[in-house]
């Protein structure tokens, strides 16, 4: 399936790519467009729009993307839940939870776009370890959570 967001990524717009890719579609293509042809290019490509404005999978209700996705497609995984909180902290103004990991995430996020990657697609391809060991931080922390 296509799937189709602003370019210029940063944090939820690499986030999400990697969960889709882990837990919704692992055959994803991602395309990044102008944030005002998302809509446009969704509907030429049958892409799957996500955060941007006015779409299922953006930020209402204060939450982020990622958050989004979680719902939708019901992810139970207690891990994936604490890395949305860190994502959304890193991502969101207005932090609802707290987590002191996501001042790290916007730091490294922002760091990304400044080590001269050719295109939003390099920067999936080498941010994706990033959440890996994030994700694997997450399920450690949430195994201490159940002792």
């Amino acid at each position: 399936m296509k799937w189709v967001t602003r370019e210029k990524v940063k944090v939820d717009r690499v986030a999400c790519p990697w969960l889709i890719k882990k837990f919704v579609d692992p055959a994803a293509e991602f395309l990044f467009v102008p944030k005002e042809s998302v809509l446009e290019v969704a509907e030429r490509e049958g892409a799957i729009p996500f955060d941007a404005s006015g779409v299922e999978l953006g930020h209402h209700e204060g939450k982020c993307s990622f958050e989004a996705i979680v719902a939708k497609y019901r992810i139970e995984d207690l891990a994936i839940h604490l890395l949305a909180e860190i994502v959304h902290g890193a991502d969101v103004a207005e932090d609802l939870y707290g987590r002191s990991e996501a001042n790290g995430l916007k730091a490294i996020a922002e760091g990304f776009g400044y080590i001269g990657l050719k295109d939003d697609h390099d920067i999936l391809e080498k941010e994706f370890i990033i959440y890996d060991a994030l994700y694997a931080y997450c399920q450690q922390k949430v195994k201490e959570r159940q002792k």
